[in-house]
């Protein structure tokens, strides 16, 4: 469980369950202005962003944010010297917990872009995971959301890990985008 942090994914795929193209870029055709607007609010209400080198959300606050950046170029933890507000973060030689402490929001609200590893680091953690599905977007080859992906549909990675999908939102109607809203099962203690 996440303990004392909240932890949230965030998360557009295409209908094949890939976040990005054979090259790790996300395509246009992944981007949709409700999502952004969704996207954008979201990580506003989030006290550290976590992703992996390559990704990041690429919107004018974005550089506000406090964020760990996951990589293996490090022992542990160590400033960004070129944002103040990130650290790297190598997961081997530090706890999410520690990682979490060092930039100062041991008891925050995280939210997590990406990418695959990154997700998957997470999956026994979620409290909430936003799965939004681009309709009509195909990627073969490209980079899956989930370790898993596409042997096992992100949906049916997300329920084996305690997720159920608790609400559906129509993001825009008319392109035919939702988002479904995963939250992790709690079962009463006996």
């Amino acid at each position: 469980m996440s303990g004392s942090a909240h932890i949230e994914g965030f998360a557009i795929v295409s209908e094949d369950g890939m976040l990005a193209n054979a090259h790790g870029i996300m395509p246009d055709s992944l981007i949709f202005e409700a999502d952004q607007r969704f996207f954008e609010r979201a990580l506003d209400a989030v006290d550290v962003v976590v992703h992996g080198r390559h990704s990041h959300e690429r919107q004018p606050r974005s550089p506000m944010r406090r964020r760990l950046i996951v990589t293996r170029q490090v022992p542990a933890i160590t400033a960004d010297p070129s944002n103040e507000k990130a650290l790297f973060w190598n997961p081997a030689g530090a706890s999410f917990e520690q990682a979490l402490a060092a930039i100062g929001t041991p008891n925050g609200r995280v939210g997590i872009i990406g990418g695959t590893e990154v997700f998957g680091m997470f999956l026994d953690r979620y409290d909430l995971f936003h799965l939004t599905r681009a309709p009509n977007v195909r990627l073969p080859g490209g980079r899956p959301v989930f370790p898993d992906v596409p042997s096992r549909t992100p949906e049916e990675v997300l329920a084996s890990h305690g997720l159920y999908e608790e609400r559906r939102e129509d993001l825009d109607p008319a392109s035919g985008l939702a988002m479904a809203t995963w939250q992790r099962s709690f079962e009463p203690e006996r």
